[in-house]
């Protein structure tokens, strides 16, 4: 899907600009390090940017800090996840300090929320986690 200009030209300025904990997870999931995946960051998709973004699961990851708890943020939140629904991509929305407290617990609810839609060679963390952490 084409993004506009303007979308495009805030996820290059993004990519450069990124938060601590989208650095830190960042480092993590580039060049295949997480099970092989691939994953593009600050990738523009429609008039949106998101944090992350794995083609293969169909899987926006966004990394949610203070910003996203402020008055009228949640609600364009879920407007950008039903957006981002409609057209077949899940949103994985995963707290900053999770990220940053516990990096392994973000990597196995990534793996998870990928298994769910993943094809048969991505394996499964051992345990129950969930696609969406309340935390």
């Amino acid at each position: 899907m084409q993004s506009p200009p303007a979308t495009r030209a805030r996820a290059k300025r993004l990519r450069r600009e990124m938060t601590l904990p989208e650095g830190l997870l960042w480092r993590a999931i580039r060049a295949h390090r997480l099970e092989g995946i691939h994953f593009r960051r600050q990738h523009p998709i429609g008039p949106y940017v998101l944090d992350f973004y794995c083609d293969a699961a169909r899987l926006a990851i966004e990394v949610d800090g203070a910003m996203h708890y402020i008055e009228g943020r949640p609600e364009r939140d879920a407007a950008r996840d039903n957006w981002l629904s409609q057209r077949g991509i899940r949103t994985l929305r995963l707290p900053a300090r999770v990220v940053l407290k516990d990096m392994n617990r973000a990597l196995m609810t990534i793996l998870a929320a990928i298994g769910e839609r993943a094809p048969t060679k991505v394996a499964l963390p051992l345990g129950e986690l969930s696609a969406r952490s309340d935390d």
